[in-house]
C-alpha cells in the first residue's frame, strides 16, 4: 500500500527508485536497483522476489515489459500484485493488479513509471508524473519531488510512516560502493517525505565533504576549502562540516578567519579541541606551534 516512482534520468543516465507508505521500513522490500541494469518497485500485497527477479531478467536482456510478463505468470498473487520496472535503456512497464485497493493505477511515461495503491484519490500518480517530468533539479530531487506531489495530493489514505530513495549509476563501474549514489531511509517517522528530501540535502552536503577529504589527502587545501565551503552553505549549523572548514583555512595560513570558527565549535563542544591536538602528527593540520597554541586556546 504504497505510491511509487521508477525512473531513467534522460541526462545522466542515472536509475533511481523513490517510495512512501503507511507501513514500517518501506525501503526494505520495495525498491530494487542496480547500475546498468535498471530499477524496479513491487507493492500493494508485496511479493519481494518481483524486485530482484525483474533485474536479473532485465540483466538477462528481457524488456522490462516482457520481465513484468514472465513474473506474472509464475505469480499466482499478480491480481494482488502492483509493479513498476524501469530498464538501463529508458524503457519503463508497469503492472496494477485488479484487486490493488483502490485509489489504485499507474501511469508509464518517457523513462519511469509511477504507481500507487490504498490512495486517497486518483489523482496521486498523474501529479507524481507531472512532478517528475516538469523538474528541473538533480535527478534524485526530482524523484523526491514526485514524492511530494503524491501527498500533495493526499498520498496513501492511512497516511504516512517510511521512504526511501535509491540512486545508482546508469552504467556499472564494477564497484558496487560507487555504483550506488544515493541511498537514504526513513523506516519510521511523521513526515517521511519531508524527512527524505532534509536527508538529500545532508547527503549533498557530505558529497562536497567526501570531496574535500579527498582533496586533503591529495595535499590541495584549496579545493578542500572550496568543499567544505559548499558543505556548509548547504548545512551552516553542523560543527563537523565548520570543523573541517576551519581546518583547511588554517592550512592555507589564513589562521585568522579559521580562529573564531574553532571558539564557536569549541564551546560548544571540547572534543573538537582533543581532536585538534591530533591532527598535525596524522599530517592534517600543517600549522607552526604557535599556530596551533592559537587554535588551542580557543574558547
Amino acid at each position: 500500500m504504497t505510491y511509487s516512482i521508477v525512473a531513467r534520468d534522460s541526462e545522466t543516465g542515472q536509475l533511481g527508485v523513490a517510495i512512501q507508505s503507511h507501513w514500517f521500513s518501506v525501503g526494505s522490500i520495495v525498491g530494487w536497483a542496480e547500475a546498468g541494469v535498471g530499477a524496479a518497485a513491487t507493492q500493494a500485497l508485496v511479493n519481494p522476489a518481483l524486485g530482484p527477479e525483474g533485474l536479473e531478467l532485465l540483466k538477462a536482456g528481457k524488456t522490462p515489459g516482457e520481465a513484468l510478463r514472465i513474473l506474472l505468470d509464475a505469480d499466482a498473487g499478480r491480481a494482488l500484485r502492483q509493479v513498476g520496472i524501469v530498464s538501463a535503456r529508458g524503457e519503463a512497464a508497469a503492472h496494477t493488479g485488479a484487486r490493488c485497493m483502490a485509489a489504485a493505477g499507474h501511469l508509464v511515461g518517457d523513462g519511469f513509471s509511477v504507481q500507487a495503491n490504498m490512495m486517497l484519490s486518483d489523482t496521486v500518480w498523474p501529479a507524481m508524473a507531472e512532478a517528475f517530468s516538469a523538474g528541473r533539479e538533480p535527478f534524485a530531487e526530482r524523484l523526491v519531488a514526485a514524492l511530494e506531489a503524491a501527498q500533495a495530493e493526499g498520498g496513501d489514505i492511512r497516511g504516512q510512516q517510511s521512504a526511501a530513495l535509491v540512486v545508482v549509476r546508469g552504467e556499472t563501474t564494477g564497484k558496487p560502493w560507487d555504483d550506488r549514489l544515493v541511498d537514504l531511509r526513513v523506516d519510521d517517522h511523521p513526515a517521511p517525505v519531508e524527512e527524505l528530501k532534509r536527508l538529500l540535502r545532508v547527503h549533498r552536503a557530505y558529497e562536497h565533504m567526501n570531496a574535500g577529504d579527498q582533496a586533503l589527502e591529495a595535499d590541495d587545501a584549496k579545493r578542500a576549502l572550496q568543499e567544505y565551503g559548499a558543505a556548509e552553505a548547504l548545512l551552516p549549523d553542523s560543527l563537523e562540516i565548520r570543523y573541517w572548514h576551519a581546518i583547511s583555512l588554517a592550512n592555507l595560513g589564513r589562521l585568522d578567519e579559521a580562529l573564531p570558527v574553532f571558539k564557536s565549535i569549541f564551546v560548544q563542544d571540547a572534543n573538537w579541541r582533543t581532536l585538534t591536538e591530533r591532527l598535525p602528527a596524522a599530517g592534517i593540520l600543517s600549522v607552526d606551534e604557535a599556530g596551533l597554541a592559537a587554535i588551542l586556546a580557543q574558547g
